[in-house]
C-alpha cells in the first residue's frame, strides 16, 4: 500500500517532557516507514530548530534534523532517553482561537515551522508529545487548512505521550506504568526510612492536571494517603476572587489548605493508634494550581501559563504546614520531609508493557498515514492492543483550541481502590 501513497518522506518530532518508552515509539514508527521504502527524518529537539526558520539559512542536517536509518534502530526499542531529543518550544503560543490563525503575526511561528518542513522535502508530520503538543499539532493542521488552494499540505498525526496519563481518547499512555513503578520503588524505600526514624515523607508526584501518576505510585508504593486535584471537592474546596493578569476580578476554585492539612493530621493520628508512627503521604503537583492566591503571588508561570512547580516547591510548603498543625493538635513534634518526585522517572528503563504500547502507537502512525490516508488524528490503543484513530476535533475545544483533561472519576473503582488501601481517617 505504501507504493500508492504520495508520502515519500515523513518528519517525526518529540516535544515536552521525556517518558519511558519514547524510543520504542520512535524506532518502531521509523521501522514501519523504512520497511515500506519511505524516508524518515527525525527533527531534533522538538520545534526549537524550526520555529525561527529563515529561508536564507537552510536547516543543518545533524544539528536540526537527522535521517533515521536501519543503523539507528539496533536494540533501540527498549533503550532509555529520546534518540531525537526534545524541547518545550511552542510555535502555537500566540494562537488561542481559530480566528488567530488568520492573523499573520500570531500565526507567523506556525508559518516558519511549515516552511522549515517544506524546505527539507517532507510530506507528513508525526508529532509525539503531551497535551500542549497535541494543541500545537491541531494548530499546524488548522493553519494548513487555511493555505491557498494548490499549496502543499502536510498531513499531521499525533502520538500521545505523558507519564501523567491524563489524555482523553486513550486509556493508558506509554511510560505511565514504568514511571509509576519507579516512583513506587522510591516510596517503598522511603517507608523503611520513615519507619526507622518515626517520621513522615510528603512526596509531591508529577501530575499537573490529574492524579493518575500520584495515585498509581501511592497504591503500588504503599503510601498511607494520596491526594490530587480530583479530591479538591466539598469541604476540601473553596473559592476566592482575585485580579487576573489584566486587573479584572475573577473567581477561581481553590483548595481549603487548612482542612486538607487537618485530614493529613488525622491520618497520622489514626496510624499512631495502630502503633505506626511513620508513613508516606503523596500529593500531586497539580494541586499547586489550586492554592489560594497568597501562596502563588510572585511565582512565575511557564509559556503555557502553568505555575512554575520548581519555584513553588509544594511538598516542602505542605510539609512545613503539616508539622506545625500536628504539633498544635498534639503538643508533640513529628518530622515531615517534603520531596519532589518525578524527574528521575521520565527516562527510566521502560517496562515490557510500555515497550509494547509504545511500539503499537508507533506503528499506528504508519497505519494512519499510509494505510488509511488520515490527517488530524491522534493514535490510540485499547483492548487487545487494538488501534484507533481519534480526530483532533474530539480532543480539542474548537473555540478555545484547548485540550480536554481526563481526570480520575470520583466514582471510579480506581479512585475507590486508593481509599481502600490508605489509612482510614474519621471522616
Amino acid at each position: 500500500m505504501a507504493e500508492a501513497s504520495n508520502i515519500k518522506r515523513v518528519a517525526m518530532l518529540f516535544a515536552g517532557g521525556p517518558a519511558p518508552g519514547a524510543n520504542a515509539v520512535i524506532s518502531t514508527a521509523a521501522l514501519a516507514f523504512l520497511n515500506a521504502g519511505i524516508e524518515v527524518i527525525g527533527i531534533k529537539h522538538g520545534y526549537s530548530n524550526l520555529i525561527d526558520f529563515d529561508t536564507a539559512k537552510p536547516l543543518e542536517e545533524g544539528k536540526a534534523f537527522m535521517r533515521i536509518t536501519h543503523d539507528h534502530l539496533h536494540h533501540s526499542r527498549s533503550s532509555q532517553g529520546i534518540m531525537i531529543g526534545t524541547a518545550r518550544t511552542n510555535p502555537g503560543k500566540s494562537v488561542s482561537a481559530p480566528e488567530h490563525l488568520d492573523d499573520d503575526a500570531r500565526s507567523a511561528p506556525l508559518q516558519r515551522v511549515y516552511n522549515a518542513l517544506c524546505s527539507i522535502g517532507v510530506d507528513a508530520l508525526i508529532s509525539i508529545g503531551g497535551d500542549d503538543t497535541l494543541k500545537t499539532a491541531n494548530k499546524m493542521k488548522l493553519f494548513q487548512d487555511r493555505l491557498p488552494a494548490g499549496s502543499k499540505r502536510l498531513p499531521v498525526v499525533h502520538l500521545p505521550k505523558t507519564i501523567d496519563n491524563d489524555y482523553m481518547g486513550i486509556d493508558f499512555t506509554f511510560g505511565y506504568f514504568t514511571a509509576v513503578e519507579f516512583l513506587a520503588s522510591e516510596m517503598r524505600n522511603l517507608n523503611h526510612d520513615a519507619a526507622a526514624a518515626q517520621a513522615y515523607f510528603l512526596c509531591e508526584s508529577m501530575g499537573r492536571s490529574a492524579g493518575w501518576l500520584g495515585y498509581g505510585a501511592a497504591i503500588a508504593g504503599e503510601a498511607c494517603m494520596v491526594m490530587s486535584v480530583e479530591d479538591i471537592i466539598g469541604p476540601l474546596s473553596g473559592e476566592e476572587t482575585v485580579p487576573d493578569e489584566s486587573g479584572n476580578l475573577v473567581t477561581r476554585k481553590i483548595m481549603n489548605v487548612e482542612k486538607i492539612i487537618d485530614k493529613m493530621v488525622r491520618a497520622m493520628l489514626a496510624r499512631e493508634a495502630q502503633d505506626r508512627n511513620y508513613g508516606v503521604i503523596v500529593i500531586a503537583e497539580g494541586m499547586a494550581e489550586y492554592l489560594p492566591y497568597k501562596f502563588l503571588e510572585g511565582i512565575p508561570r511557564d509559556e503555557h501559563g502553568h505555575v512554575s512547580i520548581a519555584n513553588l516547591n509544594l511538598s516542602k510548603m505542605i510539609a512545613g504546614l503539616l508539622m506545625a498543625a500536628y504539633k498544635k493538635k498534639t503538643g508533640r513534634s513529628r518530622k515531615v520531609t517534603g520531596l519532589q518526585l518525578g524527574y528521575e522517572s521520565r527516562c527510566a528503563l521502560p517496562h515490557a508493557f510500555d515497550i509494547m504500547l509504545g511500539s503499537q502507537i508507533g506503528v499506528g502512525a504508519y497505519r494512519a498515514l499510509i494505510e488509511k490516508n488520515l490527517n488530524g488524528v491522534m493514535i490510540s490503543v485499547g483492548g487487545q492492543m487494538e488501534l484507533s484513530f481519534v480526530p483532533f476535533e474530539q480532543l480539542v475545544d474548537p473555540q478555545t483550541l484547548v485540550t480536554k483533561v481526563r481526570y480520575i472519576e470520583q466514582d471510579s473503582d480506581f479512585h475507590k481502590l486508593a481509599r481502600f488501601v490508605e489509612t482510614i481517617t474519621d471522616d
